[in-house]
């Protein structure tokens, strides 16, 4: 029973040491958990945080980090806190990462270190790219690479699966700062998913963030929030109207409001 419980704990992510327990005598060896090989000290964790934690450490299945990051998520998941996927709809349960630049890629954007690759670009042709690497995000199913292109002279967005070559330090490696209030997030989603339609929508307060991409504020109502969204691809818009429920209320235009609301009652009959 004490070789299964060892186990059991070895699953959750604690490291157990074997030795003698006192430092003055040859006694039987024992079994020690250090605290600090253990303790986590998060503070107050909810269900979202929890799930997107677990996201975070899923990312790293398979790379040189997959040990480590499978080890802390058994300990999180130790906590018995639920994970709260529905609050961030927008991740799916687990985020594929299959591409061998993704660690390069990490390494070079931890220690702000200039890289080279080849890409093959719009018309298909392969070209070597010298890139300051501003960041790194997962959008429907891609991963992408946003960074300064130093021969373009510009910001450009790089998908993962397109490099052509094994990402290097570039040996004309320069000092370079990440602007500030840079959010990777946006520009992938200005630059691949510009907006061509606009729709308000009443969302409830902590949800619908998956819709929220490309929107403002436009006033603030009782347990819900008026926004003025963009999007570019009408139904798939609508299906995620769809998959909020109640969470989410279309406003204008009118015959977005009525697809809506005739979908629903499909939904409702069973028919859709």
């Amino acid at each position: 029973m004490f070789e299964r419980d060892k186990d059991d704990l070895r699953t959750l992510g604690i490291e157990i040491e074997v030795g003698g327990l006192d430092p003055l005598f040859d006694d039987e060896a024992g079994y020690r958990i250090r605290p600090d090989s253990y303790a986590l000290n998060l503070g107050e964790v909810t269900g979202s945080e929890i799930a997107l934690l677990s996201l975070a450490a899923e990312s790293w299945r398979g790379a040189a980090l997959g040990d480590a990051a499978q080890s802390a998520l058994n300990k999180l998941l130790s906590l018995g806190i639920s994970s709260d996927y529905e609050s961030i709809p927008a991740i799916a349960p687990k985020l594929l990462m299959n591409s061998e630049n993704f660690l390069p890629i990490i390494r070079a954007l931890a220690d702000l270190r200039t890289i080279d690759f080849d890409y093959i670009s719009k018309d298909l042709h392969v070209e070597k790219r010298t890139v300051n690497p501003f960041g790194l995000a997962n959008s429907h199913g891609y991963w992408y690479l946003v960074g300064y292109d130093l021969s373009r002279e510009d910001l450009r967005v790089f998908r993962l699966d397109r490099m052509q070559s094994q990402v290097a330090p570039s040996p004309n490696m320069a000092i370079f700062t990440v602007p500030e209030n840079f959010d990777v997030q946006n520009v992938l989603n200005s630059q691949l998913f510009e907006p061509t339609m606009v729709a308000q929508l009443r969302v409830r307060k902590g949800k619908g963030f998956s819709l929220l991409a490309q929107s403002k504020i436009l006033s603030d109502i009782d347990d819900f929030v008026l926004y003025e969204v963009g999007f570019s691809n009408r139904q798939k818009f609508i299906d995620s109207i769809l998959w909020h429920g109640d969470d989410v209320i279309v406003q204008t235009p009118e015959d977005l409001r009525q697809e809506v609301v005739h979908k629903l009652r499909l939904l409702a009959g069973g028919n859709l």
